[in-house]
């Protein structure tokens, strides 16, 4: 039976959303992970769930031992991995409140472990692929559970990473835009990235909290204004990947 990794992001780490739960001690050859891995099930499933920030959400973005959580959820077994996300819109189309399913990433990111390969093996270089850094089978799932819960959502976006915690500047914003990002966090990346390395199935879906800072019609956001637009749209969030996870082999 398919075992199912989630990692959570920023209010949309709920563990309460798991039946019979646990928590599970792990160590990895890269610290432990962000919070100590939840095992439980939903609808049946086996599911691990890591909260990507900590329970208190005490991990800064560029802080997070990305790579602690990726290995955790691979020796827990997991044969997939959904990830949430709140994001920043660097469309006019993508309003707050909208969900985005990923399909390409921006790296923007310049102080983080971006792979397990510190080194290689003589004559055993590894370059992973990354055209298509999201699984195409759990982005149609995703897609197929927005529909079916009447989400208003954007079936492809391209997500820039940047450091955090400091939203951008007018510039970096209107900058992402014109690389053609769609959306904006601080997580994705190398999140994504190292998911792939790990071999495990990877999809991301987005929640829109803000415009970032581009529009200049309104003010720049603000971190009490997305907790609230978080409030109104978790619960949003939490089922469409509950659907998805049903849907799941």
């Amino acid at each position: 039976m398919t075992k199912i990794g989630i990692i959570g992001g920023s209010g949309l780490d709920n563990p309460d959303i798991l039946e019979s739960a646990s928590d599970v001690s792990v160590e990895t050859p890269y610290g432990p992970p962000s919070s100590p891995p939840k095992v439980g099930k939903i609808a049946g499933k086996d599911v691990v769930l890591v909260a990507r920030h900590g329970r208190e959400h005490t991990e800064t973005p560029t802080n997070v031992n990305y790579r602690a959580n990726i290995r955790a959820l691979k020796d827990a077994g997991c044969d997939c991995v959904l990830a949430t996300t709140a994001c920043g819109s660097l469309r006019e189309e993508i309003d707050r409140g909208h969900l985005v399913v990923l399909d390409q990433f921006i790296d923007f990111t310049r102080h983080r472990s971006i792979t397990f390969h510190d080194d290689f093996e003589p004559h055993g270089a590894v370059h992973t692929g990354m055209a298509d850094p999201f699984d195409e089978k759990l982005r149609q799932l995703l897609i197929t559970s927005c529909r079916a819960k009447n989400v208003t959502h954007h079936e492809k976006g391209t997500v820039v990473t940047i450091e955090g915690p400091r939203f951008s500047t007018r510039a970096e914003s209107k900058m992402f835009r014109m690389w053609g990002a769609d959306v904006i966090n601080m997580s994705i990346a190398p999140e994504c990235i190292l998911a792939n390395e790990a071999g495990i199935p990877y999809a991301a879906v987005a929640m829109s909290t803000d415009y970032d800072c581009w529009k200049t019609d309104e003010a720049p956001v603000t971190w009490e204004e997305i907790l609230e637009v978080f409030k109104g749209n978790v619960e949003k969030v939490t089922s469409v990947l509950i659907d998805t996870i049903k849907a799941l082999d």
